[in-house]
């Protein structure tokens, strides 16, 4: 084990003493870390989506740091610690690359269709007992919506065009209109997950596409709010929209 994460390991342990320890770290427990967990994750992916090796790096160290705390946490509950962790992983990857970790033949299918073989052989023997078990309900949910669908489509339960989720989204479109409004919830989720199947019939990953939309929305609505010159809430919508399409056609 590296000298750092040595360093790190002893540092969550003092911070975590029950007596001289810090009053905030002794006070968690894995439900509480867990949103700061997922904060660190999604704050890795922005450094990478920016590009910044500096702030990549110190993102990693943050999440590295949640890993640690649960671990910690678990130590202190006489559940496991950091070495299983890792030794769980490291496990799980070379039972999952048996032609490189072993002596097995290199396959013949597909990457993708070999790694899910195995991920499901790994659910069997931990005993699922449905095609939809291991899909984690915190995901988020364009990406949850995703994985249930491919799931699903592993089965055989999936169109084999995109005319079947065109249809599809189309008919949810109109039940949304025509819904009363205490079914306008359900019908909002069942146009998204539609919304998400016709979008992976294209084979195009929704959440990696909503979020080029948001960031696209958002440098638009940046540029119009530059070119008004601090007016932009005041316009009509009309002005507003006139503003949208210089914009749009700046950037064609």
């Amino acid at each position: 084990m590296s000298e750092q994460l040595d360093r790190l390991l002893l540092i969550m342990a003092t911070l975590r003493h029950p007596q001289t320890g810090c009053e905030w770290d002794r006070a968690q427990r894995f439900e509480t870390i867990v949103p700061h967990t997922i904060e660190e994750a999604y704050e890795v992916a922005d450094a990478v989506a920016r590009g910044d090796p500096d702030e990549i790096r110190d993102e990693l160290g943050d999440l590295l740091f949640q890993v640690v705390f649960q671990a910690r946490i678990a130590e202190e509950a006489g559940q496991f610690v950091f070495d299983d962790v890792a030794r769980s992983i490291a496990d799980k990857l070379e039972a999952r690359h048996p032609h490189i970790f072993a002596d097995d033949e290199h396959p013949g299918e597909a990457r993708d269709e070999r790694w899910e073989a195995l991920k499901a052989a790994e659910r069997a023997h931990k005993g699922a007992q449905s095609a939809m078990d291991g899909v984690a309900k915190a995901l988020p949910a364009l990406l949850r919506a995703e994985k249930l669908q491919k799931r699903a489509a592993r089965e055989g339960f999936d169109w084999p065009d995109t005319e079947g989720p065109t249809a599809k989204l189309a008919e949810e479109i109109s039940e949304l209109s025509e819904a009363m409004p205490d079914k306008q919830l359900q019908e909002a989720g069942d146009l998204l997950f539609a919304a998400v199947n016709l979008v992976r019939a294209h084979g195009i990953k929704a959440e990696e596409a909503l979020r080029a939309a948001n960031d696209k929305f958002e440098r638009r609505y940046r540029a119009m709010e530059q070119l008004a010159g601090g007016t932009f809430a005041s316009l009509s919508l009309d002005e507003q929209e006139a503003l949208w399409q210089r914009v749009k056609q700046t950037e064609g």
